[in-house]
């Protein structure tokens, strides 16, 4: 195959990994959307992103959240201010630098996040379980593969159907 040739295909095979992943987003972004969907809370997807940062880092910063959600420090406070308001997280100034805000899920934030994710596993899993095992044990290569490239962490947790690591 000339060097020609080789660019070529490389840039086929990009397209089509490219394609996929496009694809599979939008598939996984209408299953958030769903999951959402069902909160009545009417939390936006945004806001719930940060409640899940939360979730997982548990008391956090106000500066440290606008870091981790990649937004300006006045967005992440018009958030949290939105979310106290609604009851799902509460701030308070930091008792150690009182120039600091800190802030972490109430227990009904830590519910709506558990519900929502829980809808979220349970939709997946009945995506996935719709696919063989082989094509299973290809999809988790590829997306750890995915995440890895990403710097994504992986999400801990049984499989949503009880499914061994395969």
């Amino acid at each position: 195959m000339a060097e020609g040739d080789a660019g070529r295909v490389q840039g086929e095979d990009l397209s089509a990994v490219i394609s996929a992943v496009l694809t599979g987003s939008r598939l996984l972004v209408a299953v958030t959307a769903r999951s959402l969907g069902a909160v009545e809370d009417g939390v936006t997807l945004p806001q719930f992103r940060m409640l899940v940062v939360l979730s997982g880092h548990g008391e956090t910063k106000l500066v440290t959240m606008a870091e981790l959600l990649d937004v300006n420090s006045s967005t992440a406070m018009r958030m949290a201010d939105r979310l106290a308001s609604a009851g799902l997280i509460v701030r308070e100034v930091n008792p150690h630098n009182r120039r600091e805000s800190l802030m972490r899920l109430t227990d009904e934030g830590r519910r709506i996040v558990d519900e929502v994710m829980e809808r979220r596993r349970k939709e997946i899993g009945a995506i996935v379980a719709r696919m063989s095992a082989a094509q299973r044990r290809a999809l988790i290569s590829a997306m750890n593969a995915f995440n890895d490239a990403g710097g994504e962490p992986p999400v801990t947790g049984p499989h949503p159907l009880g499914w061994p690591d395969v």
